[in-house]
C-alpha cells in the first residue's frame, strides 16, 4: 500500500534513516513498525489511534503534538523494551487500573536502554511513565495529569522509578495522582526544573543513594521533599509552597547536602528530621511554618550554618539535654524573632540565640500547660532563664546569630506566591 511507502527512502547508505507517514486508522502503527527499519521515523496524522503500541528496536514514534494515543483500558498504553527509542509530542490516555502490573501511560521495562520520553502529555492513566529497570532514562518535558476517581493514596504515581540508574527527570509538569516522582531502590538520579502540584509527595525517595534533587517546585501537595533510606543525596535550589506537611521531611538519610531551598508556608514543618546525621544544611530560607526545623529520633552531627528562619510559630524544636552550636566560623543564622544587637556593625549578632528555654521542653512533652503562658509563673520562669542562662536546659546555641537574611535564588522561581 502506498502509505507504507517511506517520505524518505534509503538513498546512499542502509545505514540512512527514513521516516514513514503513519494514518490515523485502526491497527496502523503496528504495521508500519513491522516494516520500518532500526532509526526510522514514524510520524503520526492527526488524530486519535486506538492502540497500544510495543517498542522493542531503535525507532522514533512522533506524535507531533497533535495524535493521541489511547489504549484500550488494560495494561500499559506504550511498552518500550528496546535500545535507543525515543516517543515525543503525543498525547496519551487509556491505561488500564492494576496496581500489581503498573498500568501506565508508557512502560519502560529493564531490557529497555537509554530511551527518551519528551514532549509528551499523559492524561488519566493509573501510572504516567514506569520507568521499571530501564538504564539511562531521559523524561523531559512531559505534562502529566493522574487519576483523580480514587482516594489520593490508591492512585498511582506521575513517575515512577524503579531499579533504573542514570535516569534524568527534568522540565516536566506532573498534577494530581499520589506521588510526582517516586524513586525506589534506584542511584545516580537526577530530578530537576519539574513542577509538581496537588499531589501527596512531590518527591519521594527511597533507597536512592547518589542522586540529586534540583530546581523543583512544589506548590499545595502534602508533603514537598521526602528523603528517606538514602544517602548522599543533593537537594538543592527547590522550591515547596504552601505544602501541607512538610516542606522537607528526611527519614533514615545521611550525609545528604540541602543547600538553597525556599520552604515556605507548611502548615506543619518546614523541615523535619528523624534519625538523620551529617546533613548539611546551609543557605535555605524556612518560613511561615509552625516550627521552621525538627530533629527527632537522635538526629545528630548536622550542620546549620548560612539558613534564614523567618516568622514560623516555633523556630526550632530540638530536644537533648546538650548544647548543639549552629554556627562556625563566625556565621550562625538568621532567626526573625531575635531581637539582638549590632554595635560594631559587623552583621553578626552582639549575642547568642537560644530557640528554645525549658518551658518549651514542658509545652512539647505536655501541650495542656499551653493554658498556663500568660501566668506570672511562666513569665517568672522565662525571666530567670534570661537572666541565668546556667538555668537553660541543653538545646540549641547560635553564638553567631545573622542580623539579616539571605533571600536563595529559588525564591524567584514562584511569583506571588503561587
Amino acid at each position: 500500500m502506498r502509505w507504507l511507502l517511506p517520505l524518505m527512502a534509503f538513498v546512499c547508505s542502509p545505514a540512512l534513516a527514513a521516516e514513514w507517514a503513519v494514518p490515523n486508522r485502526a491497527g496502523a502503527i503496528a504495521e508500519t513498525l513491522a516494516q520500518a527499519a532500526d532509526g526510522d521515523t514514524l510520524r503520526l496524522a492527526s488524530g486519535t489511534y486506538a492502540e497500544t503500541v510495543l517498542l522493542d528496536r531503535p525507532v522514533v514514534l512522533d506524535g507531533g503534538g497533535v495524535a493521541t494515543l489511547k489504549g484500550n483500558g488494560t495494561g500499559s498504553v506504550i511498552t518500550v523494551t528496546g535500545h535507543n527509542i525515543t516517543v515525543t509530542g503525543l498525547t496519551i490516555i487509556g491505561s488500564g487500573s492494576e496496581h500489581e502490573t503498573i498500568d501506565s501511560g508508557i512502560t519502560l521495562t529493564k531490557t529497555a536502554k537509554a530511551p527518551r520520553i519528551i514532549d509528551n502529555t499523559l492524561l488519566g492513566n493509573l501510572y504516567g511513565v514506569d520507568v521499571h529497570g530501564a538504564k539511562d532514562a531521559l523524561i523531559a518535558g512531559n505534562h502529566i495529569e493522574g487519576r483523580q476517581d480514587h482516594h489520593m493514596n490508591a492512585r498511582g504515581n506521575g513517575i515512577y522509578v524503579w531499579n533504573a540508574p542514570g535516569t534524568i527527570v527534568e522540565d516536566n509538569s506532573v498534577r494530581w495522582g499520589r506521588d510526582g516522582v517516586f524513586v525506589n531502590s534506584s542511584k545516580n538520579n537526577i530530578f530537576r526544573n519539574n513542577s509538581f502540584r496537588d499531589l501527596r509527595f512531590a518527591v519521594h525517595y527511597m533507597y536512592a543513594d547518589n542522586s540529586e534533587v534540583s530546581g523543583n517546585v512544589s506548590i499545595g501537595n502534602h508533603l514537598g521533599y521526602a528523603m528517606m533510606f538514602s544517602t548522599r543525596v543533593r537537594i538543592t535550589d527547590n522550591v515547596s509552597l504552601n505544602d501541607r506537611d512538610h516542606g522537607v521531611m528526611m527519614n533514615y538519610a545521611n550525609k545528604s547536602v540541602i543547600t538553597g531551598n525556599y520552604v515556605k508556608n507548611a502548615s506543619g514543618k518546614c523541615t523535619f528530621l528523624y534519625n538523620s546525621h551529617k546533613n548539611d544544611f546551609s543557605g535555605n530560607w524556612f518560613e511561615g511554618c509552625d516550627i521552621g526545623i525538627h530533629f527527632t529520633a537522635g538526629s545528630d552531627d548536622n550542620r546549620i550554618v548560612g539558613n534564614s528562619f523567618v516568622g514560623n510559630r516555633t523556630q526550632v524544636k530540638y530536644v537533648s539535654s546538650k548544647w548543639v552550636e549552629w554556627s562556625e566560623q563566625g556565621r550562625g543564622n538568621y532567626w526573625s524573632d531575635f531581637a539582638a544587637f549590632d554595635v560594631d556593625g559587623n552583621g553578626i549578632a552582639d549575642a547568642p540565640y537560644r530557640p528554645n528555654d525549658s518551658m518549651d521542653h514542658v509545652l512539647w512533652t505536655q501541650p495542656a500547660a499551653k493554658l498556663l503562658l500568660g501566668s506570672p509563673a511562666v513569665q517568672l520562669v522565662r525571666w530567670s532563664q534570661s537572666a541565668f542562662p546556667a538555668l537553660l536546659p541543653g538545646g540549641v546555641l547560635d553564638s553567631n546569630a545573622l542580623m539579616a537574611p539571605v533571600r536563595p535564588a529559588a525564591s524567584k522561581k514562584v511569583l506571588q506566591d503561587g
